[in-house]
């Protein structure tokens, strides 16, 4: 009868099932890094490959026949060799970080790194038997062995190729200044985070996951509290929207759908980009919207009533280039996330996805032949350390990674689709309202697509995009998917009301 009880199964019928499945993981010597190493070098050559399949892309003379008329050509052809650098530079990138992690993997880093924390607790008077101590003590000498490295990237992107499109604004006091905050950010909750994370598991044994996951599910609450309050001042400043027309033509759409919106905030993106956007943030009862200043410097109200929602990656560009009228459209996108619960959904399924990760973890928290693969010495593999067994495990299980992030970018398009659809089939009475009185003529959906297209002309992305590059990599459809789809939904309404009249007759 006790394994019928939900509780019992999670806390102990599953995982045991699991672990009895998974026993040899902690018995035989199997080819843990020879494996890891193969598979990142796979990842990497296919990767690779989708750049050789996009790149030809960057070299086409004008933009699909559907756009020519909104990308002026001289942006087109800036736009283009904006995304060939980028792509170069994604090259070189990508193939400096492989180099880097299989260092890390073939001399045996992870291992080194924790006889140096070992040595590092004995200079403070500790032994190895502190366990979490120790663990932490490792997390930093390898966060500083993995971060140092990649500095001359970041500095590249920034100082080099967005200075050379005439996007990047930050100075060289900025940066050096967020890259140390950052690090001590990352050291004041990310240590704390891991000593509850492995004290937990310590606490629980083989019964850890639910607490676990329940502790995971409570940090990611907090910290979308405590971020506009602690961390984003430290970079940015917020500064409430003044009262306006801009305000109020916000706020009524919000309104009339019951959008649950509790401030908007201007934030001084300028001080480090000329990238313009807006994005949302906070918990399902409670929304914020954030306008960057040089959004609100460039662009006209109905504008940014369109930006707002179409990317919600603070980081992407969109000023305008005169596109007028798109007003309430864009925005109607991202509340057709909010009313079709996107977000949370999007959470439950990465949710289900740890707690089946961490089933699968007990076999390999016992593995010492899986320590014993990546050069740790017989006395630590004997009693893996909870952090290192479960970060050598993240890289054993890399392939379910890559598969999981596929099938995630795909339901994620699946959700853009249906915001915009949301969007475009909007009839609520505030929209009409403010067609009405701002003398919008378009439809929605209409307005939508030139919202779109001017993010991407200001942004100078690439209209041309490679199939299988997209399926990989993009968690949005391209520009003329969404177009075509817009279309469709335009055709279908038509219909519709063409079928209505003939039935009212």
């Amino acid at each position: 009868m006790g394994s019928a009880n939900p509780i019992h199964l999670v806390q102990h019928t599953i995982p045991n099932l699991i672990q009895s499945k998974l026993a040899f993981i902690a018995t035989d010597p199997l080819p843990w890094k020879e494996s890891v190493l193969t598979f990142s070098w796979i990842v990497w050559g296919f990767e690779s490959y989708l750049l050789y399949r996009q790149f030809p892309n960057y070299s086409k003379p004008q933009p699909p026949t559907e756009l020519l008329s909104f990308f002026p050509d001289d942006k087109f052809q800036q736009g283009q060799k904006y995304g060939a650098s980028k792509a170069k530079f994604s090259a070189f990138s990508l193939l400096y970080s492989q180099i880097l992690e299989t260092a890390l993997i073939v001399f045996d880093v992870y291992a080194r790194s924790w006889d140096a924390a070992t040595v590092v607790m004995s200079k403070l008077g500790y032994s190895s038997d502190y366990e979490i101590a120790t663990s932490l003590v490792w997390a930093v000498l390898l966060f500083v062995s993995m971060q140092i490295p990649v500095i001359p990237l970041s500095y590249y992107q920034t100082f080099v190729l967005e200075e050379q499109y005439g996007f990047n604004k930050t100075t060289k006091g900025l940066f050096v200044a967020d890259l140390f905050k950052g690090w001590a950010l990352g050291g004041a909750i990310g240590l704390p985070f891991l000593a509850l994370f492995l004290s937990i598991i310590k606490w629980a044994g083989s019964s850890f996951i639910p607490y676990l996951m329940a502790f995971i599910i409570t940090s990611q609450l907090i910290l979308v509290i405590v971020y506009p309050l602690l961390i984003q001042p430290l970079f940015n400043k917020l500064s409430p929207l003044p009262e306006g027309t801009l305000r109020t033509r916000i706020e009524a759409l919000a309104s009339s759908l019951n959008f649950p919106l509790k401030h908007l905030y201007v934030i001084d993106g300028s001080k480090r980009s000329s990238h313009s956007n807006a994005y949302f943030y906070g918990l399902p009862w409670s929304k914020h919207i954030v306008i960057f200043d040089t959004l609100i410097a460039k662009t006209s109200e109905e504008q940014i009533e369109a930006v707002l929602g179409s990317y919600s990656n603070p980081r992407r560009a969109s000023p305008s280039l005169g596109l007028t009228k798109t007003n309430l459209s864009t925005i109607a996108h991202e509340l057709g996330h909010w009313k079709y619960s996107h977000p949370s959904k999007m959470l439950v399924v990465s949710q289900l996805y740890l707690a089946s990760i961490l089933s699968v973890f007990p076999p390999f928290l016992r593995s010492s032949p899986l320590l014993r693969s990546f050069g740790f010495n017989s006395t630590v593999a004997a009693h893996p350390p909870i952090l290192v067994a479960f970060m050598l495990f993240q890289m054993v299980q890399g392939p379910i990674d890559a598969m999981i992030k596929v099938g995630m970018n795909a339901l994620s398009r699946h959700y853009e689709y249906e915001a915009d659809r949301f969007a475009c089939e909007l009839d609520d009475r505030a929209a009409k309202e403010a067609a009405h009185v701002h003398g919008d003529v378009l439809s929605m959906s209409e307005r939508l697509g030139q919202a779109l297209i001017s993010l991407h002309v200001g942004n100078l992305s690439t209209v041309w995009v490679d199939w299988l590059f997209s399926t990989w990599h993009h968690s949005h459809p391209t520009l003329t998917e969404r177009l075509k789809a817009m279309e469709t939904i335009r055709n279908q309404s038509k219909a519709t009301a063409a079928s209505q009249g003939k039935k009212e007759l």
